[in-house]
């Protein structure tokens, strides 16, 4: 079982480190308090592997182009709002929650979508499937996951203090709308 935990855990941390939704995350954390990041993102990831280790060797059955066709709208809509939330007044975009929980709640649904379909819960699934030991597998997957996001969350409030809300803002807008025309090449692609 250790073995097993071990092997997961290196795996999926070198996948994640690659991932999108380690920039998400970083990208969050750079918005909101750490903490509350860490917990939407860490309750994402608990979900996110459940499915994955449940799912185990059916992975291979998920439709790819629609799934890529709605990360890329996922992706356009979220520049969208972002820019949109640049250009207030009063400097707090429209879309940004004002309760802990609701940044608890955006942290966990972004990471939520971002991880659908991804190549992490693709890896977590086959690993399952690999090993049949679905517990140490989910296991190292949710020790490795959560920690690239701590890397992120911690990365991310360190990029606060030294780059401007209206930069980050920007520069992850571009960021989204390039993921969103790679998403649509792979949705026509296939």
């Amino acid at each position: 079982m250790v073995v097993v935990i071990a092997v997961t855990f290196g795996i999926v941390a070198l996948a994640e480190l690659a991932d999108t939704s380690g920039l998400v995350t970083l990208i969050l954390a750079s918005r909101f308090p750490a903490r509350l990041v860490l917990l939407g993102v860490a309750a994402a990831f608990l979900v996110q592997v459940v499915v994955a280790v449940v799912a185990g060797s059916l992975v291979g059955l998920l439709p790819e182009r629609p799934l890529a066709a709605a990360l890329a709208v996922i992706f356009l809509v979220s520049a969208v709002l972002l820019l949109r939330g640049d250009d207030d007044d009063d400097g707090i975009p429209e879309a940004t929650p004002t309760t802990p929980w609701r940044v608890v709640a955006l942290c966990f649904g972004t990471t939520l979508l971002s991880e659908l379909g991804d190549p992490t819960q693709i890896i977590v699934a086959t690993l399952t499937a690999r090993y049949t030991d679905p517990l140490a597998v989910g296991v190292g997957a949710l020790l490795a996951l959560w920690a690239v996001s701590a890397l992120a969350v911690f990365a991310g409030n360190r990029l606060r203090r030294v780059v401007s809300q209206r930069w980050m803002t920007r520069v992850v807008a571009a960021i989204l709308v390039v993921l969103a025309v790679l998403s649509t090449v792979e949705a026509i692609r296939g």
